[in-house]
């Protein structure tokens, strides 16, 4: 057994019950490959990376710890080591004692890493075992949380140095320059840290006549979070356009780019839509969490008799679903955690999106583009010449990728598709409009799911109360001899005074039967057909929302605003 291993060897052995063989085959793969022989015996099973670390501390006399978290870190070190350094050497400084900085790391023997954060901390290090993984997931944590606010950044703007951005912008042959200013650089990317920090799905910039705000859509609902200077818009405008590779010098015409960047070890895809106004170019930047896991059926708020109807559908060999609702209402994903159920090595699933959100594997995934003709339609008849057994279409836009959805469900593929309508029944209605003839809709169509996004009460602060008559009424709820509880939306530091934190389905699902059936084909109302299938037994939007109010989830206000229509409607 080598020197320098000949220890830790042992106390593996006698204090994890390595085996001598698992070390002796360590041994000859370091010898042939290279490599850490800690790593080697964690790849191997024989031991776990906490247990390595331990064998570690008691050999080189090291204290360890199983695990880091943030509030362990004392922050004033954080701004001496870089963040990039602190990863690539998978090192951190965690607080001082004695006189030395105990600085967490996963490899004790990189010396000149240590060497170095004694350089730049301006003091003697006491190394601490730490696993790597809990060092990068602390580095993110306490970097980010250490990160200027945008609103920080703006009031250290200095009135000169706005001055000089605003004079340097009359010259457009700096701007190019003027974007690489540190300040702005600080602006932009604090703005988008804080936004990932808060949850936010889109950043909204809006000049005025003598304005510029910028606001978060947190929850669907919009916040105001900053006012920057007007002076420095063209600046930020112009510094977000050379991220996402637009022409910074056309400020005439609409633009469409894309930006992927790393926030905190997470990889953001942000999508850059920016019009011009009357005030100046207008920029909305769409963020999409790609380290997000993929939701399943099970997580989107389905009520188990909802889940077992879908399971039943995704399951079928041909036919059309349809998931319907407003911009915004989570459609996409839920036919994602739909696709992410049925995929399997023996289906052939390929999908058309506009753009794609996700990344699933073993699923072939197509991007409309319209500049090459490459539209719904075009795309989907080439997905049909490529063997599918499941079809995903983003968007039912037009008659004519209706008919090849149509004809696609009839000759023995399952099509999943959305459409832009409030309700179930208005589904039918719309495809009739668009010119698909009645017989073809009830042919094909075997299901249509109607949804919305509610938000849910923050479980720390929300606060019970019983509902008046009135409000019980507001939401179908016939009053019983159980009076029911509801919650009401407090506000508290963790759901950022809002009340609530984050989001949940309510679901419509209309299953088409032989007697729906029969009414499409005899071009009844869609409002009639609903009412039938309330009459049979299906629940509506408001009925799924007064269900999850009841059980706590969301309060009434939010299941009234996000039904308004359906209530318009009846």
């Amino acid at each position: 057994m080598s020197s320098p291993w000949q220890r830790i060897g042992q106390i593996l052995q006698e204090k994890f019950a390595v085996s001598p063989e698992q070390i002796r085959e360590a041994l000859v793969h370091q010898q042939e490959k290279g490599g850490l022989f800690g790593e080697i015996l964690v790849r191997m099973r024989a031991v776990k990376e906490g247990e390595v670390l331990e064998a570690l501390g008691l050999q080189f006399h090291l204290p360890s710890l199983p695990d880091l978290l943030p509030a362990q870190v004392d922050p004033v070190f954080l701004s001496k080591i870089p963040i990039g350094f602190a990863k690539r050497y998978e090192l951190l400084p965690i607080r001082e004692e004695n006189g030395r900085v105990m600085t967490a790391t996963a490899n004790p023997l990189h010396l000149a890493a240590l060497d170095d954060a004694r350089h730049l901390l301006g003091r003697d290090v006491q190394a601490v075992l730490v696993p790597a993984k809990a060092i990068l997931n602390c580095i993110n944590q306490v970097y980010d949380r250490a990160s200027d606010t945008a609103q920080q950044v703006i009031e250290d703007l200095s009135t000169e140095s706005l001055d000089l951005l605003a004079s340097e912008l009359q010259e457009p042959v700096d701007l190019l320059e003027i974007t690489d200013e540190a300040p702005i650089i600080r602006l932009v990317n604090s703005t988008m840290f804080q936004a990932v920090k808060d949850r936010a799905s889109d950043i909204h910039i809006e000049p005025f006549e003598r304005d510029l705000e910028i606001r978060y859509r947190i929850d669907g609902i919009m916040y105001k979070i900053l006012s920057p200077p007007k002076r420095v818009q063209s600046s930020i405008i112009s510094r977000i356009k050379i991220m996402a590779g637009l022409n910074i010098a056309e400020k005439r015409l609409p633009q469409d780019g894309r930006i992927g960047i790393k926030i905190a070890g997470r990889d953001i895809d942000i999508r850059v839509s920016v019009i011009p106004t009357a005030h100046g170019e207008r920029v909305v930047l769409r963020l999409l969490d790609k380290s997000t896991s993929l939701l399943n059926l099970e997580d989107v708020g389905l009520t188990v008799e909802d889940r077992q109807m879908m399971f039943h559908l995704i399951q079928l060999s041909h036919g059309i679903v349809l998931v319907t609702g407003p911009t915004g209402s989570g459609k996409t994903t839920t036919l994602y955690a739909a696709l992410n159920r049925i995929n399997s090595p023996d289906k052939n699933i390929i999908t058309i999106e506009d753009p794609i959100e996700y990344q699933l594997k073993g699923i072939g995934q197509m991007q409309v583009n319209p500049k090459i003709n490459l539209t719904f339609a075009n795309g989907l008849r080439s997905i049909l010449r490529q063997d599918p057994d499941v079809i995903m279409v983003g968007e039912i836009r037009d008659a004519e990728t209706a008919e090849i959805a149509i004809h696609a469900s009839l000759t023995g593929h399952l099509v999943f598709s959305t459409l832009h309508t409030n309700d179930t029944a208005g589904a039918i209605t719309r495809l009739i409009d668009m010119g698909i003839e009645p017989f073809l809709v009830s042919s094909s169509v075997v299901a249509i799911l109607a949804q919305r996004l509610v938000r849910l009460l923050c479980p720390d602060c929300r606060q019970a109360y019983s509902p008046t008559p009135q409000e019980l009424s507001k939401l179908g709820i016939k009053s019983g001899a159980r009076q029911p509880t509801f919650y009401r939306a407090v506000g508290c530091p963790r759901c950022m005074r809002t009340g609530y934190h984050g989001r949940t389905g309510i679901y419509e699902i209309l299953l088409i039967d032989d007697e729906i059936r029969q009414m499409i084909l005899g071009k009844i109302d869609s409002n009639r057909i609903k009412n039938r299938a309330v009459e049979k037994g299906m629940r509506t939007l408001r009925d799924d929302g007064a269900r999850k109010v009841m059980d706590g989830v969301t309060t009434m206000e939010e299941v009234l605003r996000v039904t308004q229509e359906e209530l318009v409607m009846e």
